[in-house]
């Protein structure tokens, strides 16, 4: 893993939701880079006086209310999911801008999904992540003239604490969280990319954009746990792979869906 890993050593990183899942995945590979890393993390005792953590309360539920229309989900939903998810990245964002823009440096890094394009567990959610999307976006235009970076990442469907617990904990995976989790990521991955990142000289090119994990794997030349090379949604081989699985051999790696297209075909004028 190391010989994959750039160095960061003198950098000094802030990583919140650290305590669990792509967040504890990025700051292991963080330090392991060489990198002072700082993590944040927030808990709140659950209804049975067990300590939980408040982001792992909003993924909860999210898989307990997957597919349930939201006028019959509790209206307190949105706030689970978006008061940790879209608000934080909000504030993390805030203060951290107040150290990088007086140092002319810095990259901010806000995770997001797919969910942001296309319905995906609910409505909260998929608002959400699009939210994160234009925030990183327009923050990207606001920082430009500081040299510092905000982009938002997608990983792919990555296997955390939960869903190890929710999806594979049974022994056999079923229906849709079978097919969405297969072949799931480590993470670890994201981490790969974020280190990447942070040690890309040229990284102001990418400020504004959103990137996905396994491309970044290709451009930088990480690979997962294993040596997985796992792949982008808008490769045609992975699209291939959940509808014709059988037909999968026959379509190249290189081949893409163009970005503007995924948008277009996701969004009605």
């Amino acid at each position: 893993m190391a010989s994959e890993l750039p160095s960061l050593t003198g950098k000094v990183c802030i990583v919140t939701g650290a305590s669990r899942g792509i967040g504890k995945g990025i700051a292991l590979i963080l330090a392991k880079a060489g990198a002072t890393v700082y993590i944040t993390g927030r808990t709140l005792d659950t209804t049975d006086g067990k300590p939980g953590s408040l982001k792992q309360t909003a993924e909860e539920a999210i898989f307990d209310n997957a597919g349930i229309p939201f006028y019959e989900q509790p209206v307190n939903m949105w706030d689970e999911i978006n008061d940790v998810g879209l608000r934080s990245n909000y504030v993390a964002a805030w203060y951290a801008s107040k150290m990088m823009v007086p140092a002319k440096q810095g990259l901010i890094v806000n995770l997001s999904s797919p969910g942001g394009l296309r319905y995906l567990f609910n409505v909260a959610y998929g608002v959400g992540k699009a939210a994160t999307d234009r925030m990183a976006a327009d923050m990207a235009v606001e920082l430009r003239k500081q040299n510092v970076a905000c982009v938002s990442l997608w990983p792919g469907a990555v296997k955390t604490e939960l869903v190890e617990d929710l999806v594979f904990g049974k022994g056999e995976k079923t229906g849709k969280a079978a097919k969405a989790f297969k072949d799931p990521e480590d993470v670890t991955f994201s981490g790969k990319a974020v280190a990447c990142l942070a040690a890309d000289p040229d990284v102001m090119k990418k400020s504004g954009r959103i990137l996905i994990v396994a491309e970044l794997a290709r451009e930088y030349g990480f690979k997962d746990v294993g040596g997985v090379q796992p792949l982008s949604f808008r490769q045609a081989k992975y699209l291939v792979q959940r509808t014709y699985p059988s037909m999968a051999w026959m379509m190249p790696e290189f081949v893409y869906v163009p970005s503007w297209l995924v948008a277009a075909a996701t969004h009605k004028l």
